[in-house]
């Protein structure tokens, strides 16, 4: 989507600040001991109190009202009962729709204490997002995206899953442009249209390269096998940068 009208942005920031408050408050009622079921039952009830409808729901049939991915799973997993323990990775991936607009947020929350390494890798993923939406602009181009998470991950002995993509987003879930790599592309020379709506959302790992799906249809895993972590927000690219649409407030 691109944006064109003052009304189209408040609407995305709606949408934005209700994915953003139920991600915040999944994050906080996350517990050793509660199943991933009860933790989507805490987002389902947010977002049907503020009126919004779940994304993935409505538009692949997921069976969930959010994707929550334990440790291995690393992208769409289905809540149910699995225990959540202390020491666990967990990703928490929000998307709706309210009044025909959407927005995508997630990232990866730790439960209790985790290795020194895990916590390394979750705050260099939410590095990484963060330059890769230092990348977004009027006119700059898409691959800058890619490139800069890129460096950014090779520098410090990271890999990144290569087959799980930013996209555009806002009057559907998944829009042009359909796939943004946020990993080193050559060829790529698609340039960012000022109002463009879209995601950052690299996939950082301690050496996986792509996800496979699972026996379920849906959950995705690291192969080869590897600690990997998600943060994501919806942006819209201005000729100032990006404005971050997924803010709590």
């Amino acid at each position: 989507m691109t944006i064109t009208k003052q009304d189209e942005l408040d609407a995305l920031k709606d949408i934005g600040r209700i994915v953003a408050n139920t991600m915040q408050a999944m994050a906080k009622a996350l517990e050793p001991g509660m199943t991933t079921g009860e933790l989507d039952e805490t987002g389902r009830l947010i977002l049907e109190r503020e009126g919004a409808e779940s994304a993935p729901q409505s538009t692949y049939d997921f069976p969930g009202a959010t994707c929550i991915s334990v440790n291995e799973e690393i992208a769409h997993g289905i809540p149910g009962d699995r225990m959540i323990a202390a020491g666990d990775l967990v990703n928490i991936d929000v998307s709706a729709s309210k009044n025909g607009y959407y927005a995508d947020t997630g990232a990866t929350f730790r439960v209790g204490t985790v290795r020194p390494s895990l916590d390394q890798l979750c705050q260099d993923g939410k590095r990484a997002m963060q330059i890769g939406i230092a990348q977004v602009g009027s006119n700059k181009p898409l691959a800058g995206i890619g490139k800069a998470i890129g460096k950014f991950a090779s520098d410090r002995g990271y890999t990144l899953i290569r087959n799980l993509a930013s996209h555009g987003v806002g009057r559907s879930l998944h829009e042009y442009p359909e796939e943004i790599a946020t990993w080193p592309t050559r060829g790529e020379t698609r340039r960012i249209n000022k109002g463009l709506v879209l995601t950052v959302e690299p996939f950082l790992s301690k050496g996986g390269l792509w996800a496979a799906e699972g026996e379920d249809g849906w959950t995705l895993y690291s192969k080869p096998s590897a600690p990997v972590v998600q943060y994501e927000h919806t942006v819209v690219a201005t000729d100032r940068g990006a404005i971050v649409l997924t803010l709590p407030g």
